[in-house]
């Protein structure tokens, strides 16, 4: 199937809901068991059917399955959250002395979930350049059990040559975590790519409406079963409420983030024309740094970007956001809103030169013509602050 009817069909099964085209919500926690032999078997395969809620129910099952179909991996899971799709992941494929190969353009959260969680439990990270491609095999060690990409970085916006750093991981026996947030499996294949384990923050663009939060880990057939067992333990799970929000969104993934890409290249065009503008970190723009590598082995391009300004005070960048009439002020995107925010980059392994502020943008599905003439004033503002 083509990739848009594969979003409409994929985790769907009418027949098993008296024709019911989408499942239904099902609120629960307590299964009851008709005997204690029925009870016993369920434990000999405790993540198969319906057992206990935290384990899954037939919504979060339509779910898992609706988002492994379109990551091309073996099965998903699904999490309360990205940063809890990150955590377990992380958690269930790293032990006390091994070592982690983290990408220095990392998502904030990740980063601080290594230096402290992970630090505490023994585990080493080293960051590394998201440039590095082939390179990041002088980086791996004996004891190096995962890297973990995250492509296009965030804030910063770098693409990373995936499958050269795949090729290199597997040659030591280390597996590859991904990231996939930004470009959703509409955008780009991870599994066709040579990765592991493929998270994502399914609050963002599969949700799609700025009201649940959610995660997926999507592995293969030879990861799943630990996958699984481990973000069991952490007890990660998902509501059912949550999880038929993020098949309600994935619907419609493909128009909307069609959608996204229009406008948001049509804002950054139009930015990069602005005598405030110093440069557009968005990798389809042809004259970004990682084009050639988007254009390679994305399919397209989500509403997710950053602006290099040139310097002004910090009173000027708040003349420029707070006065905004179409974007909010506020972490997370993916939603139908348009959002706006500071960027704060931190990098240890590799160099982050801008000579001003760095601020994010997601384009939303307004008018971008709207929008445009909302940051029209906006840098207006800014100027006459400055």
């Amino acid at each position: 199937m083509k990739k848009d009817t594969l979003i409409v069909h994929a985790g769907r099964h009418p027949e098993q809901q008296h024709g019911a085209v989408n499942p239904p919500v099902y609120r629960a926690s307590t299964i009851t068991f008709p005997s204690m032999a029925a009870l016993e078997e369920s434990s000999k395969a405790p993540f198969e059917g319906v057992r206990y809620g935290r384990f899954g129910t037939p919504t979060t099952f339509a779910f898992e399955e609706a988002v492994a179909a379109l990551e091309g991996g073996w099965r998903s899971i699904a999490t309360s959250s990205g940063l809890a799709a990150i955590t377990g992941a992380l958690t269930a494929l790293l032990s006390a002395g091994d070592h982690l190969l983290m990408v220095d353009s990392v998502y904030g959260p990740t980063r601080k979930f290594c230096d402290s969680v992970l630090r505490r439990f023994g585990i080493e990270t080293t960051y590394y350049d998201p440039l590095v491609g082939a390179g990041i095999n002088s980086l791996i060690r004996t004891n190096t059990k995962v890297v973990f990409v995250e492509s296009p970085g965030s804030l910063t916006f770098e693409v990373q040559d995936i499958p050269a750093i795949v090729e290199a991981a597997h040659r030591h026996g280390a597996l590859v975590v991904m990231d996939n947030t930004w470009a959703s499996p509409l955008f780009f294949q991870p599994f066709a790519h040579g990765v592991d384990v493929s998270v994502q923050a399914a609050t963002k663009y599969i949700v799609g409406h700025s009201d649940a939060m959610l995660g997926t880990i999507t592995t293969t057939e030879e990861l799943w079963l630990k996958v699984k067992t481990a973000v069991a333990a952490f007890g990660y799970a998902a509501g059912s409420e949550e999880t038929y929000l993020g098949l309600r969104g994935l619907r419609t993934l493909g128009a909307r983030l069609r959608q996204h890409q229009e406008s948001g290249l049509a804002v950054a065009r139009w930015l990069q024309s602005r005598p405030e503008v110093t440069r557009i970190l968005h990798p389809a723009l042809p004259d970004d740094p990682g084009h050639a590598l988007w254009e390679r082995d994305f399919s397209g391009a989500s509403g997710l970007f950053g602006v290099e300004l040139k310097p002004v005070s910090k009173t000027a960048l708040a003349a420029l956001i707070d006065g905004l009439e179409h974007f909010g002020l506020g972490y997370s995107w993916g939603g139908f809103e348009s959002l706006i925010i500071p960027a704060h980059i931190q990098r240890t392994a590799s160099n982050w030169k801008a000579e001003g502020p760095v601020i994010r943008l997601h384009i939303g599905l307004e008018d971008p013509q709207d929008l445009i003439a909302d940051l029209e004033k906006g840098l207006e503002r800014m100027r006459k602050a400055s």
